[in-house]
């Protein structure tokens, strides 16, 4: 947000701070009506000289980007933020980061540009992503151990910005360690500015010998394990469970995969009359690359620009929605049909609810559901946008507890589980970092209760649709086994009918696959319930 000095003509640019009468008002006021007047023009002028007190705490000297990322990841840290700047309110989002940069750091910079906001987007998700590499390389530069373990947090922040500028974006060296000094004298101290400076001289330096200090892949499967960890930054844990389940060579492909710049797909919203064609058509006039997708026909890949179609409008204006193929093809799955009645049970953000409620074409309904009432309001919002609000129904409430009250059954249940996430590290860089074995374990117990609620709402002959964004197996095949053996009134129905071939398991279920697929990790399964309750289901 530009700030400007109020001009000679203002009425308030004669105002002093000294005793003398003020220059609107000879005396004070008797009346309440005056008083109020009076108090007005008095909060006014404070305001005044507030404002005046921030513009002379502007510095024109320190990189915006850089600073906007040290507070952005600090808060990140401290569970106040999420690691992207993409927001359809764009500019609104620019001005809310720089008022952050205030109140942390006690100074503004200049207005971030656009090209501000696409390096803050890619310097936060970097440093969120390669932080065990970040961090084990400025503990190998600090003389002690205890210096980086006793670092202040900010301080740390700017390192990171540093390191990652220098060894993964390869940014000018020394304009790096200038601009990370300067922010670290100004936001900190002199003597935090002298810190930066000596360690990040080291690492440029070791860069340019191509001699950082890298842990060797050696020793049995722990240590192994644990230098892999270092060396694709991701935690220890996960390392081993995906190269116990994949393999050493296909779980290296898993984490590079997971640490490149995030794809990002388009679904062309036909229920405004929209095709893919219109869609294309403005994404070449923006001149934002992109290519069909050759799984989905309403969707489009974009692997850069989405900054530049969000602030086109185009998400605003209903032409179009953010959506994963992966997410398409769960809906896919469910394969709505005009006339019928589904009902999503974890339903909030809402991007499968709309999608299913627009392939009904006007005929049907979809009961969307959560326990999360606000971001079920936007959901609700996000209908009208899409004129689909006709064929949505919005219910606040849990799904265990809906179960065991209401009567209705539907044609088809989808549950998209509460999950890991571990099938969309590339974009949710910090999930890796707020995941932990302990988690996963909490979270198959909650997707059993949920699998289990959501059965009770299945009609007889009626689908059953479970899926996760995860690519772990006990979130995704080990569930549906758990669940047919306590219910056998279900059956699998093989979704080779739905979805391309590529996309489906020997056992008849949904999965994508990051490296082999190039979209997100994702899963599901058909299940269809039993005509007769007595007797158990069979495959269709």
């Amino acid at each position: 947000m530009a700030i400007s000095l109020p001009s000679s003509s203002s009425p308030f640019s004669t105002l002093s701070l000294s005793r003398k009468p003020l220059p609107f008002s000879c005396s004070l006021p008797k009346s309440p009506i005056k008083t109020k007047k009076f108090n007005a023009r008095i909060i006014a002028y404070k305001a005044g000289l507030k404002s005046k007190q921030r513009i002379q705490k502007i510095n024109e000297e320190v990189s915006p980007h850089r600073a906007v990322s040290a507070v952005r990841l600090l808060r990140i840290e401290q569970g106040g933020a999420f690691a992207d700047l993409l927001s359809d309110k764009g500019r609104g989002a620019a001005e809310n980061e720089m008022a952050y940069v205030e109140r942390t750091l006690g100074f503004r910079t200049r207005d971030l540009e656009d090209r501000d906001l696409r390096l803050v987007t890619d310097i936060v998700g970097g440093a969120v992503r390669w932080r065990r590499l970040l961090d084990h390389l400025i503990l190998s530069l600090c003389h002690e151990e205890r210096t980086f373990r006793e670092m202040e947090p900010l301080l740390l922040q700017i390192l990171r910005i540093g390191f990652f500028e220098i060894v993964k974006l390869a940014m000018p060296p020394y304009a790096v360690v200038d601009e990370n000094v300067r922010l670290a004298k100004v936001a900190l101290r002199p003597g935090a500015g002298n810190m930066v400076n000596g360690i990040l001289r080291k690492l440029v330096l070791l860069k340019e010998t191509n001699s950082l200090p890298l842990p060797k892949i050696e020793g049995d499967a722990r240590a192994q394990a644990r230098a892999l960890a270092v060396i694709h930054s991701h935690p220890v844990w996960m390392v081993r469970r995906w190269t116990n389940f994949l393999g050493q060579e296909e779980a290296i492909k898993l984490m590079n995969w997971n640490n490149g710049d995030p794809r990002f797909c388009l679904r062309v919203n036909t229920s405004r009359g929209y095709t893919r064609t219109d869609l294309v058509e403005k994404l070449e006039m923006l001149k934002v690359p992109h290519e069909p997708s050759p799984c989905m026909d309403d969707f489009v890949r974009v692997q850069t620009g989405l900054q530049t179609v969000i602030q086109a409008g185009l998400l605003r204006e209903g032409v179009c929605s953010v959506q994963d193929e992966s997410a398409g093809l769960v809906v896919s799955v469910v394969d709505p049909q005009p006339g019928e009645t589904i009902i999503d049970c974890c339903a909030a953000p809402g991007g499968k609810t709309l999608y299913m409620a627009s392939r009904l074409r006007g005929q049907g309904m979809v009961v969307a559901i959560d326990v999360n009432k606000g971001r079920l309001r936007i959901l609700k919002e996000t209908s009208k946008l899409h004129n689909l609000d006709g064929a949505i129904t919005a219910i606040h409430s849990d799904l265990r507890l809906y179960s065991e009250k209401t009567n209705l059954k539907f044609d088809k249940v989808l549950l998209d589980a509460p999950c890991s996430g571990l099938g969309v590290l590339s974009k949710r860089a910090d999930l890796r970092w707020n995941r932990s074995l302990e988690d996963l374990e909490q979270l198959m117990d909650l997707q059993d209760e949920l699998l289990h609620a959501a059965s009770g709402l299945v009609k007889p002959g009626g689908i059953l649709v479970y899926s996760t964004c995860s690519i772990d197996p006990e979130e995704n095949e080990e569930r549906i086994v758990t669940f047919l053996r306590r219910h056998p009134e279900f059956a699998i129905d093989p979704v080779d009918r739905y979805v391309p071939p590529d996309f489906t398991t020997k056992e008849g279920f949904y999965r994508s696959s990051p490296v082999k697929h190039s979209i997100d990790g994702s899963f599901a399964a058909r299940l269809v319930r039993s005509l007769n309750p007595e007797k158990p289901a069979t495959k269709k």
